[in-house]
């Protein structure tokens, strides 16, 4: 069934029917399951994304109507909907959105692309020009050196893992950038800006980030987890299956845990 988009607008985090909506969506994530606790590399995520939102706005002029409102049409039925946009700049007849994203899978990449297609369909009723850039914080993606060692050891997964560099080969709409300079000048394609955490770790100090993760989680599979649709959080893709828009957001408010950004 094909989707589509109407009545967007863009607006705060504390417009009044946009609160009235997080407000009921609490009250029935309370009543559907516990809400455990956030994960050393959950906080991380969070963490990177805030460390990149302000280096962004170091250099660019970011809208606080970040929070996109918009009527989802799928055959007979709509919906209103919400989504937390990582950070956005409007420039007359342009916008130019940004999702950020701390990861060890490829597949992250994927998801990234797949939610920024949508949001671009949605801010395009708004603005005919929409650019699209991605802030990847690599957190330990496999090289192919990496998966070669691995799918020859005695503990291989059953699905080889993916690198950033044959992901990337694969997408035709990914364009890898080396600086922000280089983003923002093609409205077809999407930019792709990679940090290391090192370079987090430089923006805000180690102090400040929440990097103990092996402490606090078993060792899970490098094997990427099943795509469950759209997801929109910073976290690392192995949360990412939680299909909810705003689980980034209200981890942060503080109710560790959710998702649909």
């Amino acid at each position: 069934m094909a989707t589509s988009y109407g009545r967007a607008r863009l607006v705060t985090d504390d417009d009044r029917r946009y609160r009235a909506y997080v407000k009921q969506f609490i009250l029935q994530r309370q009543n559907r399951r516990p809400i455990r606790p956030p994960r050393q590399r959950d906080i991380f995520g969070d963490q990177a994304e805030n460390a990149l939102r302000n280096w962004l706005a170091g250099r660019l002029a970011l809208s606080e109507r970040r929070i996109l409102e918009y009527e989802e049409r799928r055959g007979k039925r709509a919906a209103i909907k919400y989504r937390e946009l990582d950070a956005l700049v409007l420039d007359g007849r342009s916008a130019w959105v940004f999702e950020i994203k701390a990861s060890r899978t490829a597949q992250s990449l994927r998801r990234a692309a797949s939610q920024l297609q949508e949001t671009r369909a949605i801010l395009r009723l708004l603005y005919p020009h929409v650019y699209a850039t991605i802030l990847l914080v690599d957190t330990g993606i496999p090289t192919a050196d990496e998966v070669a060692a691995l799918m020859a050891g005695p503990e291989q997964p059953t699905r080889t893992p993916a690198t950033l560099d044959g992901t990337i080969a694969a997408m035709t709409d990914i364009r890898r950038v080396a600086d922000l300079d280089a983003c923002g000048d093609d409205a077809t394609a999407i930019d792709l800006l990679c940090f290391s955490v090192d370079d987090i770790i430089a923006l805000v100090g180690a102090e400040n980030l929440a990097l103990d993760w092996e402490a606090h989680e078993e060792i899970e599979d490098f094997a990427p987890p099943v795509d469950a649709g759209p997801a929109y959080s910073t976290a690392d893709d192995a949360d990412d299956t939680d299909d909810n828009p705003l689980a980034a957001a209200l981890r942060r408010a503080g109710l560790k845990g959710g998702q649909d950004r």
